[in-house]
């Protein structure tokens, strides 16, 4: 097991190189900055008259100077670029696509808050829906063999007075 000395001593040892490592970095990055920052400065053009001096060099782009000498200096008229076809294109990716398929409304309307319930019971439902039919068709079969026992003694009635 390391002594607590020898566990500081490691820790300034990597300190110090790290310390290294970042002021190499830093130089680094300073000496790539300065290349990036030169050709950003302005251009000058030395004095044609042989005096050495520097001057900025002028372009007009919406002044039209009289003088001959300026006129040189002069950008040419830039057209501006047909935006028409981006806009056209962009415009054409925005519209909304046409819903080939029916919208159900009942997807889209909200449910009653006894829906699930009615869903469970459907099974059930069903089942005594055919009981109930039949119980219906039961009962109509009585009432009508009721009635044809009623009219027997009539159309008995009828044919003896014949």
């Amino acid at each position: 097991m390391a002594t607590p000395i020898s566990i500081v001593g490691l820790l300034e040892e990597d300190a110090l190189r790290r310390k290294e490592r970042l002021k190499v970095l830093r130089e680094k990055s300073r000496h790539k900055n300065k290349e990036d920052e030169e050709p950003k400065k302005k251009h000058f053009k030395e004095d044609k008259r042989g005096g050495g001096e520097k001057h900025l060099e002028l372009k007009f782009q919406n002044y039209v100077p009289e003088d001959e000498e300026l006129k040189k200096r002069k950008r040419p008229q830039v057209k501006p670029a047909s935006v028409k076809e981006k806009v056209k294109d962009q415009l054409e990716a925005a519209m909304p696509q046409p819903i080939t398929e029916e919208v159900d409304l009942a997807n889209l309307a909200p449910r009653k808050p006894d829906w699930d319930l009615k869903r469970d019971l459907a099974k059930k439902m069903e089942k005594l829906e055919k009981r109930t039919q039949r119980t219906i068709a039961e009962l109509i079969r009585e009432r009508l063999r009721g009635q044809e026992e009623d009219l027997e003694p009539a159309k008995q009635e009828e044919s003896d007075s014949d």
